[in-house]
């Protein structure tokens, strides 16, 4: 279990002072499917992130061997003067240039990729960070079994960041996520050339951490637990690293089916509670697993790849105002963006320029309690979650000009649209 952090932050500052920020590591997850532990040291201006679990290929080629495990170090950078609005923004924004580390899964150096138009950064707040940590270029041809070619390929693809959640204090007293909650879902099918979907979900966990759900429906493709949850599996299990895992993980996309063999593999779900402004938070990472065999006929090969990230918050009522404020985090378009929420508008803001970039209606008191109805301009639906200092958002919908091209290819689909922010504003 991670303690609170140590440090205090003045009054108008956005996070800790320099010397304090090192005291803090941050635990979460990444819309890649990863958990991480992320340190910083604002004084010596290095980084330690470590990849506790992960689907992310460690090269391009083959999909076998990831960066789960591997732990690197490297230097931070403040962002370019100008790049942020003013000078405690960026004193609590740290690129995260390429740092190094040896991969268990090829016992051989592991170097970060760094692109200088999109890098990873990572805000840091009060008890909690967010942005991006380091992408990845992911590949593969696939597989031949008999006369069946390419059997799994994976289009290339250029990631320049991960959309990433992490928290100072974290908990595995399972008591306090007792309740209800509203949920909301983001994965991507690397199998299926990236296709992404995004969910709503409605859940109730007991006391051991099992789910269950009174009101979810199944998926139109994949499948929810037996208890029909959409986050959680089987009930969770604490491991040594302070989160749970949830074998059996439901998906909300079609698994890859294999010649011969039909859809073979399982995944597993992680979870970490996050503490945040007297919340308890989850933050629940699909990781998704892939074994690509051996053999003429793989009879092993499993190939359950749908990976991504979900927010959890308690369901309770939220009235128009309940959470008003200035919101930063990172997109599914691969781009950090800052949310403005007034009542019933809110407005996607360029952090770099102040510009707004599009807007959306929001609905108060219809459904589960906490739940948000949300409309875009567009006409486009979806939801909005909150609580603790933090806010998640999907539209079904292209927002903010859609996809960095950098971090897509020409057919890469743009919709749904989905957001997470930490509060910096009131």
């Amino acid at each position: 279990m991670q303690g609170p952090p140590t440090s205090t932050a003045t009054a108008g500052s956005l996070c800790p002072a320099d010397a304090d920020i090192g005291q803090s590591t941050y635990l979460g997850g990444a819309g890649s499917g990863e958990v991480v532990s992320l340190n910083i040291d604002a004084v010596k201006m290095t980084y330690t992130l470590k990849f506790l679990e992960s689907p992310i290929p460690v090269s391009a080629g083959q999909v076998d061997k990831t960066r789960v495990g591997t732990t690197v170090t490297g230097a931070v950078m403040h962002p370019p003067a100008g790049m942020l609005p003013n000078a405690e923004q960026t004193r609590c924004a740290f690129m995260l240039t390429p740092a190094s580390g040896t991969a268990p899964s090829t016992g051989a150096t592991y170097t970060t990729p760094f692109s200088s138009t999109n890098p990873p950064i990572v805000f840091v707040g009060k008890g909690v960070a967010g942005g991006g940590i380091p992408g990845a270029d992911v590949a593969y041809a696939g597989k031949t079994i008999l006369t069946f070619q390419n059997v799994g390929a994976v289009t290339p693809r250029h990631f320049d960041f991960y959309p990433f959640l992490g928290f100072a204090s974290t908990t595995t007293d399972l008591s306090k996520l007792a309740g209800n909650y509203n949920g909301l879902l983001y994965h991507i099918v690397p199998s299926s050339n990236y296709s992404a979907a995004a969910a709503q979900t409605s859940e109730t966990f007991d006391a051991n951490g099992a789910c269950s759900s009174a009101t979810n429906t199944s998926p139109a493709n994949g499948n929810a637990s037996p208890t029909h949850c959409l986050s959680m599996g089987d009930t969770p299990t604490l491991n040594a690293n302070g989160y749970f895992d949830s074998t059996n993980a439901p998906r909300i996309e079609s698994q890859l089916v294999l010649p011969l063999l039909g859809p073979k593999g399982s995944s597993t779900a992680h979870m970490i509670l996050g503490q945040l402004n007297g919340a308890t938070v989850p933050v629940v990472v699909r990781t998704g697993h892939v074994n690509t065999g051996t053999g003429a006929v793989p009879l092993n090969a499993e190939v359950d790849d749908e990976s991504g990230i979900a927010l959890l918050e308690s369901a309770t009522s939220l009235a128009s105002g309940g959470f008003d404020g200035g919101y930063v985090g990172a997109d599914s378009n691969f781009k950090y963006t800052a949310s403005l929420i007034q009542g019933g508008v809110g407005t996607f803001i360029n952090p770099s320029t102040q510009a707004a970039e599009s807007g959306f209606g929001l609905g108060y008191g219809a459904g589960n309690p906490g739940l948000v109805n949300v409309t875009g301009k567009q006409g486009n639906t979806g939801f909005a979650i909150a609580g603790g200092g933090l806010y998640a958002i999907f539209i079904n919908g292209t927002e903010n000009g859609g996809l960095t091209p950098s971090s897509a290819n020409p057919d890469t689909a743009s919709s749904p649209y989905f957001s997470v922010g930490a509060q910096i504003s009131k």
